[in-house]
C-alpha cells in the first residue's frame, strides 16, 4: 500500500503494520477523539468542544443480526430508553381507555391496537432525535460516520462502510461504544430465527404471539408493553427476575404482570428454535423443576439474556489495554482512565459501572472537564436512581435489602414498609390502577438511621424516585422521612408514611389513608 500522507503525519506500510512518523512539532489533529456516538460519547464531545477543545466523534452502527440499523444517538435514543418509554406509554394509554369506560366514558366498539401506526410514530420521533444530534454537532464537533479502532495511545484508524481508511491523531482518546444484546450460545435456531431489543422497536409489523426469553429489566419491559397492546406474551425465566434488584420488589412486579395478562414460564430453559413450514417458530424447552420437555409455537422469539460490551473490534488487545476476562469490559480507574495512558473509557463498557444513560452522560461531561483542565471532580457512582418501566413501574435508589445485608450485616439494618402477602397482590386487578403498595426503605438500625435504599412501585415511579434521590445526596435518614409531610392523595406520599419493620412481624399492607 502506498504511503498515506495526512496533514502533518506520514504513514508508511511496514510488515503489514502502520508506523507513525510524526514531524518535529509533535502536534495532533485533535485534542480529543471520542469513539462512540451514544448519549455519553456525544455529551463528552460537546462538553469538550464548549471548553475550547478541538474534538472529533466517530460513530458507526453495525447492523444487528436481523439487519436492523439506525442513526446517531446510540442505544438509548434508537433501541433503548426512548422507543421503550414511548411503547410503554402506548400500552398505558390503551389501559386507560379501557378503564375510562368504568367511569362513564362512552367508547363505541372494541378497543384495539395497530402496531404499524405506533411503529411509524415512534420511529419518526427517533429519526427526529437523530437529526437533532447531527445539528447540535455542527460547527462544534467533527462528526465522522466511520468505525474506529485504536492504533496506539494517540492514534485512531477509521474505516468507512466502503472500506476507505482515515487516520486521526489526538492528545486524548475516549472510548464510549456501549454494548449490544447477546444471543444465547449453543441453542440451535436462536440467532437464525430470534430477534433482540435491537430489532423490536424497528419492526414494521406486529411481532404477534411472542416468547420473551430472559427476566432482566429489558425482558420484562418489552413483555409488559407487548401484553399491554394486546399481544399474547410469555416470559421464560431460567432462575429469578430482575437479578441485582431488591427481590421482594421484583416479586411485586412479576405478580402484577401476571395479573395484567403476561404469562410466565418459571424455571425453564430453551433448547432449540425451529421454523415450521407455516412460518411459525416452534420452541422446545426443559422445565428444570420436573425435567420434562415442552413445545409451543410463537410468531416471534425475543432474546433478552444480557448485553455484551462493544470492545472486540477496537483493537484493545494490541495495545495491552486491561479488560475483565469474564465480562469483556474495560477495567477503569476512578477518573475513567484505562491501563494505557491517554486512553479513557466510560459508560456501559466500563467494568463495575451502571449501564444507565444518565450516568454515562454525567461521567462523560465530567471527564471532558478534567481533560480540558477545568475541573478535578470525579463521577460519583453511589446511589444512582433508576426505574424499571414495567406495567407496575418500579423505581429505586441505593441498596437492595440483599445488598445492604451483605455489606452491613443483617442485624445492622432495618427494613421498613415491607410486605408479607405478595402472592395475593392484585390478583383481581385487570389493569393498572392507583393502588397503594407499601414502598420499601432499607436503613441503618442504629444511630441516625441513615437510609441505605429506597424502593417504590406504582404509577410514575421514575418521577417519584427522582425526587427522593436528592435526599440521598443530602444524607437522608429515616427520621427525615418521617418528618416529611406527604401530599394527599398521591402514591408518593406512601414513602413518607412507612413505619412497620420487617423485624416486627406485622403486615405492612396499606389499607387506606
Amino acid at each position: 500500500m502506498a504511503a498515506l500522507c495526512r496533514g502533518r503525519h506520514r504513514w508508511k506500510r511496514t510488515n503489514c503494520l502502520y508506523v507513525l512518523a510524526r514531524n518535529l512539532t509533535g502536534k495532533f489533529d485533535y485534542d480529543l477523539v471520542v469513539i462512540g456516538g451514544g448519549s455519553g460519547g456525544l455529551a463528552c464531545s460537546k462538553e469538550a468542544a464548549q471548553l475550547g477543545q478541538k474534538v472529533a466523534v466517530l460513530d458507526y452502527v453495525e447492523p444487528s443480526v436481523r439487519g436492523t440499523k439506525w442513526g446517531l444517538g446510540g442505544t438509548c435514543v434508537n433501541v433503548g430508553c426512548i422507543p421503550k418509554k414511548l411503547m410503554h406509554q402506548t400500552a398505558l394509554l390503551g389501559t386507560a381507555v379501557k378503564d375510562a369506560k368504568k367511569y362513564g366514558w362512552q367508547i363505541p366498539g372494541p378497543v384495539c391496537h395497530d402496531w404499524a401506526t405506533m411503529a411509524e410514530a415512534v420511529q419518526n420521533h427517533v429519526r427526529s432525535l437523530n437529526w437533532g444530534h447531527r445539528v447540535q454537532l455542527q460547527d462544534k464537533v467533527k462528526y465522522l460516520n466511520i468505525k474506529g479502532s485504536l492504533v496506539n495511545e494517540h492514534t485512531v484508524k477509521g474505516l468507512t462502510k466502503a472500506g476507505k481508511e482515515t487516520i486521526l491523531t489526538a492528545k486524548n482518546i475516549v472510548i464510549a461504544t456501549g454494548g449490544r444484546p447477546k444471543y444465547p450460545a449453543n441453542i440451535p435456531g436462536a440467532m437464525e430465527h430470534g430477534i433482540t431489543s435491537d430489532d423490536i422497536f424497528w419492526l414494521k409489523k406486529s411481532p404477534g404471539k411472542t416468547l420473551v426469553v430472559g427476566a432482566s429489566y429489558v425482558a420484562l419491559e418489552c413483555a409488559g408493553f407487548l401484553t399491554g397492546i394486546g399481544l399474547d406474551t410469555t416470559v421464560m425465566v431460567r432462575s429469578i427476575a430482575l437479578r441485582g434488584f431488591d427481590q421482594q420488589m421484583a416479586g411485586l412486579v412479576t405478580d402484577y404482570m401476571e395479573a395484567y395478562g403476561t404469562k410466565f414460564a418459571w424455571k425453564c430453559v430453551p433448547q432449540r428454535v425451529d421454523k415450521l413450514s407455516s412460518g411459525a417458530l416452534q420452541v422446545t424447552w426443559t422445565d428444570t423443576k420436573t425435567g420434562s420437555e415442552h413445545k409451543d409455537t410463537y410468531d416471534s422469539v425475543l432474546w433478552a439474556v444480557g448485553r455484551a460490551p462493544e470492545t472486540k473490534a477496537l483493537g484493545l488487545d494490541k495495545l495491552g489495554l486491561q479488560l475483565n476476562k469474564e465480562t469483556g469490559k474495560v477495567v477503569l480507574g476512578a477518573d475513567e482512565s484505562t491501563s494505557v495512558p491517554n486512553i479513557y473509557a466510560f459508560g456501559d463498557i466500563g467494568e463495575g459501572r451502571p449501564e444507565l444513560t444518565p450516568t454515562a452522560i454525567k461521567a462523560g461531561k465530567l471527564l471532558a472537564r478534567r481533560l480540558a483542565g477545568q475541573s478535578t471532580e470525579l463521577m460519583n457512582y453511589d446511589n444512582v436512581p433508576t426505574t424499571v418501566f414495567t406495567p407496575l413501574e418500579y423505581g429505586c435508589v441505593g441498596l437492595s435489602e440483599e445488598e445492604a445485608e451483605k455489606r452491613h450485616g443483617k442485624d445492622s439494618i432495618e427494613h421498613v414498609g415491607y410486605r408479607t402477602t405478595t402472592n395475593t397482590l392484585l390478583a383481581s386487578a385487570p389493569s393498572l390502577k392507583f393502588v397503594f403498595l407499601p414502598p420499601q426503605v432499607v436503613c441503618e438500625r442504629g444511630g441516625d438511621q441513615r437510609i441505605l435504599g429506597l424502593h417504590f412501585t406504582g404509577p410514575n415511579a421514575g418521577e417519584v424516585t427522582q425526587g427522593f434521590a436528592l435526599g440521598f445526596q443530602c444524607g437522608a435518614t429515616y427520621s427525615h422521612l418521617l418528618q416529611t409531610v406527604g401530599i394527599h392523595p398521591t402514591c408518593a406520599e406512601e414513602v413518607v408514611k412507612v413505619n412497620i419493620t420487617k423485624r416486627s412481624g406485622l403486615d405492612a399492607t396499606v389499607t387506606g389513608c
